[in-house]
């Protein structure tokens, strides 16, 4: 018969030498320059990401991030996937450049099949996506068109679910944004393209896709601090992020019911082709994002993390809701 008393002796002593032995191979892991650590190491966000004063600098309409100085950065080397998105296929407006395309290639890493509509003038930047998407194994589809045409938006659909076998993640994220000093240098026309890119194509896009969302899918808007705090010179722009914003809270109580979820995402001042194309004056780009607490304009992969966690399973709970990125400032 054994002795408990030395049992438990002999037991506590493998439990020692096993925790030793591990932790003899952690160091000599580390001393071997074992990368893990590194990636997990504290990152000061003040300092991460360039900051004003930004070189003078103009594209026309719509812009290409491939061009800009210095160029944003959309998570393409850094972003790793976890498979959160395992299986999923999901359709991104304006998913060339910003936050759509930060979010395509989270989205490609997380297991999701990904289709991404752009303009025609913004296809160097589209393919870079593409490519990215295709690395990790999964579809990429390229769809480009005017979402201001209600016949492509419904086409646009169409392809996307026909091309990836299925829809289930909607991100309206395409928008226009054109600076304007006075209501009085607004024209109608550049009034009516903004309307039509920043609300009516979503309204287009979701009449269209719902039919093919089943319980467990979601749609993701991209609204704007503009919607609390308005810029005086985006006086067109400002209202359509405020009615994204309401767009997102009406259509989450509408469609709870049926299981599909309805969020929103609101960024300050992000680095992406919207400032250089228009968006913003000269003066007002050098020092971009200066106003913040962190002293900088954030990078479209800094909010690529809020569209995958905003369409994952395990934010089942989360409709409705408009999360905040803008350095500190800002609303939500």
């Amino acid at each position: 018969m054994s002795n408990p008393s030395k049992t438990s002796l002999s037991r506590r002593h493998v439990v020692h030498a096993a925790s030793a032995t591990l932790a003899a191979a952690s160091l000599a892991s580390t001393a071997k320059g074992d990368t893990s650590v590194a990636e997990h190491a504290l990152i000061d966000p003040v300092s991460r990401y360039p900051k004003p004063p930004f070189k003078k600098q103009s594209q026309p309409w719509p812009g290409l991030a491939g061009q800009m100085d210095p160029r944003p950065d959309h998570g393409e080397t850094s972003y790793r996937g976890a498979g959160r998105l395992a299986g999923r296929k999901a359709l991104i407006t304006g998913g060339d450049s910003g936050m759509g395309r930060a979010a395509a290639i989270a989205y490609a890493r997380e297991g999701a099949d990904v289709a991404i509509n752009y303009l025609p003038a913004e296809e160097p930047d589209a393919q870079e996506v593409i490519a990215l998407i295709k690395k990790e194994g999964r579809t990429g589809l390229a769809i480009p068109g005017d979402l201001k045409d209600e016949a492509f938006c419904v086409k646009l659909v169409d392809q996307a679910v026909q091309g990836l076998g299925g829809l289930d993640i909607v991100v309206n994220n395409a928008a226009r944004q054109q600076t304007r000093a006075s209501i009085l240098d607004l024209s109608s026309e550049d009034f009516d393209d903004t309307m039509k890119t920043n609300i009516y194509a979503p309204f287009w896009i979701i009449k269209a896709a719902l039919p093919h969302l089943k319980p467990g899918s979601c749609i993701i808007g991209t609204t704007s601090e503009q919607a609390y705090d308005p810029s005086p010179d985006l006086y067109d722009y400002a209202q359509t992020k405020a009615a994204t914003m309401n767009y997102v809270k009406s259509l989450a109580k509408q469609l709870a019911s049926k299981g599909i979820r309805v969020n929103g995402v609101a960024p300050g001042p992000i680095w992406t082709p919207l400032q250089v194309s228009g968006g913003a004056t000269m003066e007002k780009l050098e020092k971009f994002g200066g106003m913040t607490p962190l002293g900088r304009p954030g990078q479209p992969a800094e909010l690529a993390s809020i569209y995958v966690q905003l369409a994952a399973a395990d934010a089942s709970y989360a409709t409705g809701q408009v999360y905040g990125a803008a350095g500190g400032s800002g609303q939500p």
